[in-house]
C-alpha cells in the first residue's frame, strides 16, 4: 500500500516540476519578447527629421535599430542603438545598448528573426525593412515555450511606389 502511495506521489510531483518549468519558459518568453516589440516600435524614431535609418543590421539572429530617443538629432550610441542578439552555441539571448551585450533571458533554443518590406516580401536589406517577425523557443530542461510575433516599425519613412 505504501509503495502505491509513494509511486502515486512520485508522479504528481513529477507533473508539479513539468508543469512549473513550462510555466517559468512560457513568462521568460513573454517577458523577452515584450521588451523586444516594445523597442523595435521605436526604431526609427527622429523628432528632428533629420533621417535616422530604423534597422542598420538585419542578419537571422541579431538585429540592430537605432531611435533618437532625446530628440537631438544625433543617436547616441550607448543609448540609442539597440542590439538583440543570440550567439552562435549560447543559450541567452542578449540586448546591447553600448555598454556590453547584458543578458534578457537565459535557457534560448531558437531565436529567428524574418525581415518583411512594404509588401510584405521577405527581406535582408536593412534600408527596406517594414517589419520583423521574431519567433523564440525557450526552455532550461525538460518543457519549453515556441512564441511568435510581428512588429511593425511604426517610425519608418515608406518609400513611394510609382
Amino acid at each position: 500500500m505504501l509503495a502505491g502511495v509513494f509511486s502515486i506521489l512520485h508522479g504528481a510531483m513529477s507533473a508539479y516540476g513539468w508543469g512549473a518549468g513550462r510555466l517559468e519558459a512560457q513568462q521568460s518568453a513573454r517577458q523577452a519578447l515584450e521588451r523586444m516589440v516594445t523597442e523595435l516600435r521605436e526604431a526609427g524614431l527622429d523628432p528632428t527629421g533629420a533621417g535616422v535609418q530604423p534597422v542598420s543590421v538585419a542578419a537571422p539572429r541579431l538585429v540592430t535599430f537605432q531611435r533618437d530617443l532625446n530628440g537631438n538629432g544625433v543617436i547616441d550610441t550607448t543609448r540609442e542603438r539597440v542590439t538583440f542578439l543570440l550567439r552562435p552555441g549560447e543559450t541567452v539571448l542578449r540586448r546591447d545598448a553600448g555598454a556590453g551585450a547584458q543578458p534578457i533571458i537565459n535557457g534560448v533554443r531558437r531565436f529567428a528573426l524574418d525581415y518583411r518590406d512594404d509588401a510584405g516580401a521577405p527581406t535582408t536589406d536593412p534600408s527596406h525593412v517594414a517589419s520583423v517577425r521574431i519567433e523564440l523557443e525557450v526552455g532550461l530542461s525538460g518543457p519549453t515555450a515556441v512564441m511568435q510575433t510581428e512588429v511593425s516599425l511604426r517610425n519608418r519613412r515608406t518609400r513611394a511606389l510609382f
